[in-house]
């Protein structure tokens, strides 16, 4: 090649295509899917498990040891500060609900996927039994009997059902207020949620428990009654709270949200 060839050569623009590599798509082998369907079904249900039993253990066991003179201080107090520290432990997992009630209103807010709500509930409904039999395991017999294993025995005629039911939705309604406002609306979240939690359980109690026990949670009633074998009125606290839930969830959705599901903003 002579020199002239080659210095025009060098004049020309060669045009070198960019060469892409394509990467083959990620496989997910079934040990992933496996780990990733753990981590988003059977890890945050086993979280509702351990907080449904260990809050209602310790809920059941205050009610069962409660010492003459403490009145309802002592288990308003112990379901009150349970709830909170079970709800800061597992919070971040689960969305820490431990309560039928709550799972309902928070769903109804968009706040917990439908395909969870039901094992939710069942993990919640599991927990109470069992952290309500480890608490008669502890218990003597005598104070087992004497309060019922923890059951709700509040309303002993039909008189009284009127208003433990109104007690139960109102108490519930303060709750999963609460609940879907402090901890899972994004407008008012707020840090201390887990504390205000705990503490409306504690004033709930305080106030109405002497109308209906303030149960304000079916999995909280239905461990202990299976435990004792006491069913009396047992409907009351289903109907009270899911009552209450629902009308949390409806309130909210009217006043926080639009009709398009979209969060309402000032301004």
């Amino acid at each position: 090649m002579s020199s002239k060839d080659s210095k025009q050569m060098d004049s020309y623009d060669l045009a070198v295509p960019e060469v892409q590599v394509v990467q083959p798509p990620e496989r997910v082998g079934a040990g992933g899917k496996w780990a990733r369907a753990f981590l988003h079904f059977g890890q945050p249900c086993l979280a509702e498990l351990l907080g449904s039993t260990l809050f209602i253990f310790a809920g059941c066991l205050s009610v069962m040891e409660n010492t003459e003179g403490t009145g309802r201080m002592q288990p308003a107090l112990a379901h009150g500060l349970a709830l909170a520290i079970v709800i800061a432990v597992l919070g971040e997992i689960s969305g820490g609900h431990f309560n039928p009630a709550v799972s309902v209103s928070v769903f109804m807010i968009g706040g917990l996927n439908i395909y969870l709500l039901l094992p939710y509930i069942l993990a919640q409904l599991c927990g109470g039994m069992i952290g309500a039999g480890l608490a008669m395991t502890i218990s003597s017999v005598e104070n087992f009997d004497n309060s019922s294993g923890a059951a709700f025995n509040v309303v002993q005629g039909e008189g009284q059902i009127g208003r433990a039911t109104v007690a139960e939705v109102v108490m519930t309604l303060f709750l999963t207020m609460v609940v879907c406002m402090g901890a899972v609306n994004k407008r008012t979240h707020s840090l201390l949620a887990p504390l205000c939690i705990g503490l409306t359980v504690t004033v709930d109690i305080l106030a109405g428990g002497a109308v209906s026990g303030a149960c304000m949670n079916p999995a909280r009633a239905f461990g202990p009654a299976v435990m004792a074998n006491y069913w009396s009125y047992h409907w009351i606290y289903w109907i009270g709270p899911m009552g209450g839930a629902l009308l949390t969830g409806s309130i909210i959705r009217l006043c926080v949200y639009n009709c398009g599901g979209e969060e309402v903003r000032d301004g």
